[in-house]
């Protein structure tokens, strides 16, 4: 009797042990099938069958559906259902798509999945409740940092360290007021920390450069991106605003040609002449900017000069472009533009052997070389943001310490 005490008293201590409080077994069991479930898009896709692929040229959303059973009648009702959505006539070739099937017999398709960019998806639920919405995948930021020198273009070289070489261009951007990107040369030095965006762990491209180094002949120049209550941009490590009240050139990616000089073989003219500006080639079509706010003057054709625009800025600063293929739209006269916006295209109108910008620039009413005058900057940190500033500066050189491993 007294073993048979003990051993239904070990029983119930076992029990216990393997089934915890009463209920316990049962929760235990929905949890784990709840963390078996797949989903995808927040679909759950265990009892689907799953097709991807990419829309084919002149594919649309009925050539894609109807092999999956889905009724002209259906494709028509969700067409016109998603119209404030998504236009089912944007599906364009190369993008990708997901088909949810039924598994029994009739293979219907459920659910349509449309992926017009990196990081959105279109779902289209073919059931009886049709409607369409827009998703967004998960982004995540991965904080990166990476060096190198010049030593044949900054987008070459970047590739050589591994970084996106698109960072070229948002460092041309950040040191379009400081650097004459026309004259980097060998030699010079870059170091950058930025976000780099990822979605399903695959790369879709620079988030943002949180601070970087650009040494140019021998001179470094910090840039550390803030944005405050009232300030917003790259700073220097003193807290000068980067951004100038002037562009270095008027177009992006191009060349100098010919450079400012009082005495300069014409290649039209074949005398020698004073060339009072700064000649940008590009092909023809690229765009021309504005270097600064102001007010166009002039804006026509003059023999000499082909098609072209004058805007005066201040009191102080004029400027002009010259031999353009045509001006923008709606620039004329008395017209107000701000920085970077565009006034023309690069052509080879007047006296021009081939397309590009002759850029002028007045100041006080004297044509100066440009590329050799200290522009006035834009404001810097305000008083109020300086504390916040540089936390964010210490932060930045912290992280770039930290992250200083080769990518």
């Amino acid at each position: 009797m007294r073993d048979l005490v003990k051993l239904i008293l070990w029983g119930s201590i076992l029990s216990f042990i393997a089934c915890g409080p009463s209920g316990s077994q049962e929760e235990t069991s929905k949890e784990e099938i709840v963390q078996e479930r797949n989903e995808e898009y927040g679909i759950v896709t265990d009892s689907l069958i799953i097709i991807k692929d990419k829309v084919k040229r002149d594919q649309n959303l009925s050539t894609l559906l109807l092999p999956y059973g889905v009724p002209y009648s259906t494709i028509d009702a969700i067409a016109k259902a998603s119209r404030e959505v998504f236009d089912v006539r944007k599906l364009a070739a190369g993008k990708p798509y997901t088909i949810f099937c039924r598994k029994d017999s009739s293979g219907v398709a459920m659910c349509f999945v449309y992926e017009p960019n990196a990081t959105e998806y279109v779902v289209f639920n073919l059931q009886d409740s049709l409607h369409v919405y827009v998703g967004q995948k998960d982004i995540e930021k991965r904080t990166k940092f990476v060096k190198g020198v010049v030593n044949s273009s900054l987008y070459v070289d970047l590739k050589k360290v591994n970084a996106d070489p698109l960072l070229a261009i948002e460092l041309s951007e950040i040191y379009a007021w400081t650097i004459d990107f026309y004259r980097i040369q060998k030699g010079d030095e870059f170091e950058v920390l930025y976000t780099e965006n990822y979605v399903d762990g695959k790369s879709i491209g620079v988030d943002r450069i949180l601070a970087s180094t650009f040494t140019s002949y021998g001179k470094p120049i910090k840039a550390y991106y803030f944005e405050g209550e009232n300030d917003k941009g790259y700073f220097d490590e003193e807290g000068n605003n980067l951004k100038k009240a002037f562009l270095k050139a008027p177009v992006k990616f191009s060349r100098i040609s010919s450079g400012y000089s009082m005495k300069r073989f014409h290649p039209v003219q074949k005398r020698f002449k004073a060339h009072l500006g700064t000649d940008y080639a590009a092909p023809t079509g690229t765009p021309i900017v504005a270097v600064g706010d102001g007010v166009i003057t002039e804006a026509r054709y003059k023999a000499n000069n082909g098609n072209y625009v004058k805007m005066k800025h201040n009191s102080v600063y004029s400027t002009q472009y010259l031999h353009m293929s045509k001006i923008a739209k709606g620039i004329k006269p008395g017209v107000r533009v701000s920085q970077g916006d565009v006034i023309g295209y690069v052509g080879s109108t007047g006296l021009a052997t081939g397309p590009h910008v002759c850029f002028r620039f007045w100041k006080n009413g004297k044509q100066v070389d440009h590329r050799r005058e200290e522009l006035p900057a834009s404001n810097p940190i305000s008083s109020a943001s300086t504390s916040e500033f540089l936390k964010v500066k210490m932060r930045c050189d912290s992280l770039s310490q930290n992250v200083r491993s080769p990518l």
